[in-house]
């Protein structure tokens, strides 16, 4: 089954009431789901032999801070044999724990674990649900949209205690002086010198 309109018309017909929403764009399947469906759907799309959506691409999650559902949790299927590429998603709300698919798709281990470490969306029954890109006892989510970007700490080699101390991040004041000209106009001290000079001569 090649043509996406008759890939997505399967998958229609097939799932029926666990399909919110389906979409061709892109040269791509984009489906909408429920999390309490996500598992029955992902299981269909690689066991059926029609559709065999067999390779996991990667999972990543989309944050909108304002919604009450704040994540939308996106997983890539690749199929193979037919050459098609297929985008699920599902929305959850910050604290909602989401069903692990290493079950269905052992390579999902680690994406799950780095939606885990960046977003802070929790899998259950994950096999080694752990941090696995920030360093031990960070703090907060880095890639959610209300995380500072000078993060909460720092590290640093101390002289004094021969070794590596984290300490909370202190921006000097001369650092947040931002000279917001345009560079083709050129910068006020370089203004100031050309300045003086003609007055010299």
């Amino acid at each position: 089954m090649t043509n996406l309109e008759d890939l997505e018309k399967k998958i229609n017909s097939e799932l029926t009431t666990k399909i919110k929403k389906t979409e061709i764009k892109h040269k791509q399947i984009y489906l909408d789901t429920d999390k309490d469906d996500f598992i029955d759907v992902a299981l269909f799309l690689k066991i059926n032999d029609k559709i065999k959506f067999r390779q996991l691409i990667d999972i990543t999650v989309v944050d909108y801070p304002e919604r009450n559902q704040r994540f939308d949790v996106v997983y890539l299927f690749l199929s193979h044999e037919y050459n098609q590429r297929l985008i699920l998603k599902y929305s959850i709300s910050e604290n909602e724990v989401v069903p692990t698919l290493t079950n269905i798709f052992p390579s999902a281990n680690w994406m799950e674990r780095e939606v885990f470490d960046m977003y802070g969306v929790s899998f259950k029954d994950h096999p080694d649900l752990r941090r696995i890109l920030t360093d031990y006892g960070f703090e907060g989510h880095p890639l959610r949209k209300d995380f500072p970007l000078t993060g909460h700490s720092e590290v640093r080699y101390s002289e004094d205690e021969k070794k590596v101390i984290s300490e909370p991040v202190k921006l000097e004041q001369n650092y947040r002086n931002f000279d917001y000209e345009s560079p083709w106009e050129g910068t006020k001290y370089i203004k100031d010198e050309i300045g003086n000079n003609d007055k010299k001569n």
